[in-house]
């Protein structure tokens, strides 16, 4: 049971939601100051490929121990705590001398962002009521949207404009005064819940799932450019007796009467295993996309950050309109169709944008991607407002924080492997091209194709499988 003080009001959603932005905005800076990181800190494209991805798998493993330590201890509290880590690490990010240094920053940023986002949603869903509950949950489905647009716009032109002399860092520098203008102004605003009865965390499943993503994340990202040396290949197999471990624990745990991160009774409803492949196939290839199209408009195509960013606003105008209507729809149609639809135009759009590279080549420019980006933008609009009612279908409610979680965690484990696992794919294309960057995003769109095709068929088997399941519950109420 959670404990609130007064609903928030206007200025305590507005914190809030600017909390949320910073772990979104922050994504998108990044994939446009790529460039400009690889010139200034001479990193490698493997090393651009963690920089994303260590930021990803921190968050994934640490978002559960946040929801948990909000719910013990204050959300209030802990979403201060997490804001003054994102803060902190921007700012280690933007003194980094060495792509050590940034890569160590970035952990602890990912760390902060999920001390941040599980409190939002919660003290959203404690504290409001009826309409006021519900137009908060539109603005926080549709916030990525406007987060993408004000991270690529506002990346691409902090880090053209030079302010300084600092170039890139500025990318990271501008979340300093927005975390201390939030952390002055929190504690005044904010209410303060927390759940009654303590949540025990599953400190051992945290340390297990961040060496489970290690042991996949490195190898993948490392192994191809390394040749697979013994150390990669020890680690790819490692994978197996860590999640054998992992498995046991969760099952003993629950056995106990306790819960584990990933309770293995919840792994074997088919919701949240669907979950799960669209969560492996969408958000991975989702992830992988931004990387791949941030290198190719950057070093392909000659773009400035500035125009690079700029290419992707039609793609989060269309994101933010899909998104805000997307629960209406939800609300009309069943959520597979929506999940169908959402399916149809991504690919549509990838297609449109593979012809688009494939077409005019070196001489793309961002006016030519708008037609291919908007329908992308509105397809991953109604995947994502789909995958969480998808994935929640089989949950009891005694059971929602646990799915939730689960879904989160899957969410941000496979946004974080994405740009290493399918970046490398989208660098040996590259390669073997002698590093003509359009062809290669013609080639890597192509697999993305795939990769949703297969999820659409997925998603159709698992519609005819509910539809079976409920016609055989209407026999057996009619026998």
């Amino acid at each position: 049971m959670n404990t609130s003080a007064v609903s928030p009001g206007r200025a305590a959603l507005i914190l809030l939601l600017t909390g949320q932005m910073l772990p979104l905005i922050d994504t998108s800076i990044t994939n446009v100051a790529l460039e400009s990181i690889t010139e200034s800190l001479h990193a490698s494209a493997t090393q651009l490929e963690l920089i994303v991805a260590l930021y990803g798998v921190a968050f994934a493993v640490c978002l559960a121990m946040g929801s948990k330590l909000g719910d013990n201890y204050g959300r209030r509290r802990l979403f201060m705590w997490g804001v003054a880590a994102f803060g902190v690490a921007s700012l280690l990010c933007g003194m980094a001398t060495t792509i050590t240094q940034l890569l160590g920053a970035r952990i602890i940023q990912g760390a902060g962002a999920a001390l941040i986002v599980p409190q939002i949603l919660a003290t959203l869903h404690v504290t409001l009521k009826g309409p006021a509950h519900a137009r908060a949950i539109s603005l926080y489905g549709g916030i990525g949207g406007i987060a993408f647009i004000v991270g690529q716009m506002g990346g691409g032109w902090l880090v053209s404009a030079d302010i300084a002399g600092l170039g890139w860092r500025n990318a990271f520098f501008i979340n300093v005064p927005i975390c201390l203008v939030v952390l002055a102004l929190t504690r005044r605003y904010v209410p303060e819940t927390r759940r009654e009865q303590a949540s025990r965390i599953d400190w051992q499943g945290t340390f297990l799932l961040a060496a489970i993503l290690c042991c996949l994340l490195f190898p993948l990202a490392l192994g191809p450019e390394l040749h697979w040396p013994w150390p990669t290949q020890a680690a790819l197999l490692a994978m197996i007796p860590l999640g054998l471990w992992m498995r046991a624990s969760a099952r003993r745990q629950e056995s106990q009467g306790r819960q584990p991160l990933l309770p293995p009774r919840l792994l074997q409803l088919a919701s949240i295993r669907f979950g799960m492949v669209i969560a492996l196939l969408f958000f991975s290839a989702w992830s992988g996309f931004m990387f791949c199209m941030a290198l190719t408009m950057q070093k392909g195509l000659g773009m400035a950050p500035w125009q690079s960013g700029n290419s992707f606003i039609a793609l989060g105008i269309a994101y933010f309109v899909s998104a805000l209507y997307a629960p209406r729809l939800i609300a009309r149609y069943s959520t597979g169709r929506i999940l169908l639809t959402g399916l149809t135009v991504q690919i549509l759009g990838l297609l449109a944008l593979m012809f688009t590279f494939w077409r005019f080549d070196s001489a793309t420019t961002t006016l030519l991607l708008v037609p291919s980006t908007v329908l992308i933008g509105y397809g991953q609009a109604l995947i994502v407002n789909s995958f969480y009612r998808v994935g929640m279908k089989d949950i009891s409610a005694c059971d929602a924080g646990a799915g939730s979680a689960i879904l989160s965690t899957l969410q941000q484990a496979t946004l974080g492997l994405g740009p290493a696992v399918l970046g490398s794919l989208y660098l040996a294309i590259a390669r073997q091209g002698n590093g003509h960057y359009p062809q290669a995003m013609a080639g890597f769109l192509g697999v993305e194709v795939v990769m949703m095709v297969i999820l659409a068929i997925v998603a159709v088997l698992y519609r005819q499988r509910l539809f079976i399941a409920v016609d055989n519950r209407c026999m057996q109420i009619k026998g």
